[in-house]
């Protein structure tokens, strides 16, 4: 399960355009990056460290990190967790640490990007199953926390005394959270309810005029990105495809992926201006184009 799996083109799904340059493929048209089932159905949390190195959850199997070559598609695993844990997303503070929602061990939990050490940076019985997060420049990190038994979920905040502040209960089942690109607002999107919801940021990342951004009447939702105009991209899962929402919520426009099941989304590449997305359905990476890079870039 450890060796690295190396993709040939001929008779696998990788895409043609992954030996091309960036700039020259087609907007909005999704791409296979890496072969079917190279992940485990809880594929996620795709994410770049600051050299530029890929990372997605649970390759090959639960509980792993993968590290993926985006110019062939070939993956390793990076890191194996400890204590059955399984992560949903991948993230890095300022100072390049990764940092993982454990949904299985009621965690946030750190992993030292040299010696590879894993650590839990928080625990809480209070946590449901921490699901995704977002860091801001103060390295605060914002977690959404769904109880999907339930249909319920919470929202959180932790500093960096590695306490857990509870903003917000008795939400529905909370699943994508970003900051817009000021980090001024907070979107956090309820899957089963198909709501996203906005609020106010200050300084010290209390949140305030909770709204709602946007809605839509069928399918369900997972991770969200926003570009550096300030556009949320939405990943529809069951849907197959990745909603583009204007800074006023209005629909820009729906990018058709090939799976359905889009879990997560970031952007990459040294322009910004390509789109990574996990499919569970597939257990695959695709990747599109766009006009605007993403938020970072």
């Amino acid at each position: 399960m450890k060796k690295i799996c190396l993709l040939l083109l001929a008779g696998s799904s990788m895409s043609a355009f992954a030996q091309q340059a960036p700039a020259a493929r087609p907007l909005y048209t999704a791409q296979d990056l890496t072969a079917e089932k190279m992940f485990s159905v809880n594929i996620e949390g795709p994410n770049f460290d600051k050299a530029g190195n890929f990372y997605v959850v649970n390759f090959q199997k639960d509980g792993t990190i993968g590290k993926i070559d985006t110019k062939t598609g070939a993956g390793q695993i990076f890191v194996t967790l400890p204590d059955s844990s399984i992560g949903n997303s991948v993230n890095f503070d300022s100072k390049g640490t990764m940092y993982l929602p454990d949904f299985k061990g009621h965690n946030i939990l750190t992993v030292d990007m040299k010696t590879k050490k894993v650590g839990i940076y928080v625990h809480s019985d209070q946590f449901n199953q921490p699901n995704d997060l977002c860091i801001n420049k103060k390295d605060q990190i914002f977690a959404s926390d769904p109880n999907w038994k339930n249909s319920k979920g919470q929202l959180w905040r932790v500093d960096k005394d590695r306490k857990p502040v509870l903003l917000e209960t008795d939400m529905g089942t909370t699943n994508g959270i970003e900051l817009s690109p000021d980090e001024k607002t907070l979107y956090v999107n309820e899957s089963i309810q198909r709501n996203i919801w906005k609020y106010d940021v200050d300084k010290n990342g209390n949140i305030s005029n909770k709204t709602l951004f946007a809605t839509f009447p069928d399918y369900g939702f997972d991770g969200m990105k926003c570009d550096k105009a300030g556009n949320l991209y939405v990943a529809r899962w069951g849907k197959g495809t990745i909603a583009v929402l204007s800074p006023d919520g209005k629909l820009v426009r729906e990018v058709p992926l090939k799976g359905k099941q889009c879990s997560n989304l970031i952007f990459g590449d040294k322009d910004g201006k390509t789109v990574y997305v996990t499919l569970q359905d597939r257990k695959c990476v695709e990747t599109f184009r766009v006009e605007t890079p993403g938020k970072r870039y």
